[in-house]
């Protein structure tokens, strides 16, 4: 059995790289998506990190929803798998055969997006490169199952297309695929629960750039076995091996067994709370951080409150809020990027804000400055607080950073340097006066 899967992979193999069609769908896609990612991440710091989960999730989605099933139902019309019946081999083994050169084929397109990221963006290296390894088998495990029920579906060539096309666009469009999570409604945000790729993207981010690499991503790689075993299971009892074959009404109950999984996966996340973004980095740096880390931090050469750089209304003004900023305040309750699962990141984004209006020279950046204070004042206690702003400062280079906030009414697209360097000014200030080490009040006209 074994000399037979192994046999019928290389041939798989050798097929697949004899079809001009297959390279063009296995190689040259990922390819575009690879470049489209670059040109419109490509002011993120570093470039594409934070979306590397993203990219290989397409890749492989597109090998489970079209790659493979588009592969079987083509031998299937051409009676490949009626002559294959014949043989004393058994199902399982030439299905794992046609399985695992899928594996190989997904494999060489996400090296190469790895590499050329690498290359062409200067995206790091993953930090985590077995465990990397490892959540790309899991999730093509996952996926892959998907596509033996999709090859059940389709009746021909044509119909994988376009039953293909109804898993991955959703996916894409609303699933934390294609469009981060993090800018999705919240309806979506729910929605996506229900769909594998969000967890895909949870189990292979954290791979690139976490410090702890899965550690935090238990909850996402249970939801991905749930969904990959209720898909293998049911794409392996409806599978057909003649075109004269067709699903009779009780075997939807299997497709509809695969599709369980996806509820049940669903399900728990709700019930968990699993509903948000989960954004992982930084997280063990933010906990890291204790008070001796705080008292280390001087706030000495800071650009004064009323000056030209990173200025901060005073916390008793009585300036009139334009309606503008007014809108600003209301919409920081429910931003998304400041809704996440991880706190220090959390507090990063809203700095963001605050450097934004800066960098932009808004008219009333000021405000928007001590909005922004006094949101995080209201969102995190004083100790979560404290820390993350601490965080903050002694990590600049750490997480990731916000450089444009149009649905805040915040114009242009900002340097992440500069938002770095202006999230760090404010994150001191504000630090400063929750230790008392700067007055937060007027001064005295004495």
């Amino acid at each position: 059995m074994t000399t037979a899967l192994l046999h019928h992979a290389a041939l798989a193999l050798r097929l697949n790289f004899r079809s001009r069609q297959a390279i063009v769908y296995g190689y040259l896609v990922p390819l575009f998506f690879l470049l489209a990612f670059g040109s419109v991440f490509r002011a993120s710091e570093p470039p594409l990190l934070g979306q590397m989960g993203q990219l290989l999730t397409i890749t492989i989605l597109g090998g489970a929803c079209f790659g493979l099933p588009t592969g079987l139902v083509a031998e299937r019309e051409r009676g490949v798998w009626r002559h294959f019946r014949l043989t004393p081999v058994p199902l399982p083994a030439l299905l794992a055969g046609t399985l695992a050169a899928r594996v190989v084929i997904v494999a060489l397109a996400a090296a190469m997006q790895v590499a050329l990221a690498h290359w062409i963006y200067g995206t790091p290296w993953p930090a985590h490169s077995w465990q990397l390894a490892a959540a790309f088998l899991l999730v093509c495990a996952a996926f892959l199952g998907l596509g033996l029920v999709v090859a059940a579906l389709a009746r021909d060539v044509p119909a994988v297309q376009a039953i293909g096309q109804c898993l991955f666009l959703p996916m894409i469009m609303i699933g934390g695929v294609g469009v981060p999570l993090v800018v999705l409604p919240e309806w979506a945000q729910r929605l996506a629960c229900f769909m594998p790729g969000r967890y895909a993207v949870e189990v292979l981010q954290p791979c690139f750039n976490h410090p702890y690499g899965l550690r935090h991503a238990g909850l996402s790689l249970l939801m991905l076995v749930v969904i990959g075993a209720a898909a293998a299971l049911a794409g392996g009892r409806l599978f057909q091996w003649d075109t004269g074959q067709r699903l009779r009404p009780r075997d939807f109950g299997w497709v509809g067994a695969a599709f369980a999984g996806w509820m049940v996966a669903g399900g728990v996340a709700v019930s968990a709370g699993h509903i948000g973004p989960v954004t992982l980095v930084g997280d063990a740096a933010f906990a890291d951080i204790d008070d001796a880390a705080v008292s280390r931090i001087t706030f000495e050469d800071l650009p004064p409150d009323d000056g030209i750089y990173a200025p901060l209304a005073p916390a008793h003004s009585t300036r009139r809020l334009t309606p503008r900023i007014q809108e600003l305040i209301r919409h920081l309750d429910t931003w998304a990027p400041a809704r996440t699962d991880d706190i220090g990141q959390n507090v990063r984004n809203l700095l963001c804000v605050a450097a934004i209006a800066d960098i932009g020279q808004e008219l009333s950046e000021a405000d928007i400055a001590r909005a922004v204070f006094e949101r995080l004042r209201v969102q995190f206690d004083e100790d979560q607080l404290r820390r993350a702003l601490a965080w903050v400062v002694l990590q600049p280079g750490a997480g990731t950073v916000v450089i444009a906030a149009p649905e805040l009414g915040l114009r242009g697209e900002m340097s992440p340097a500069i938002v770095r360097e202006r999230s760090t000014w404010y994150a001191k200030k504000f630090l400063g006066r929750l230790v008392g080490t700067i007055p937060d009040t007027p001064p005295d006209p004495d």
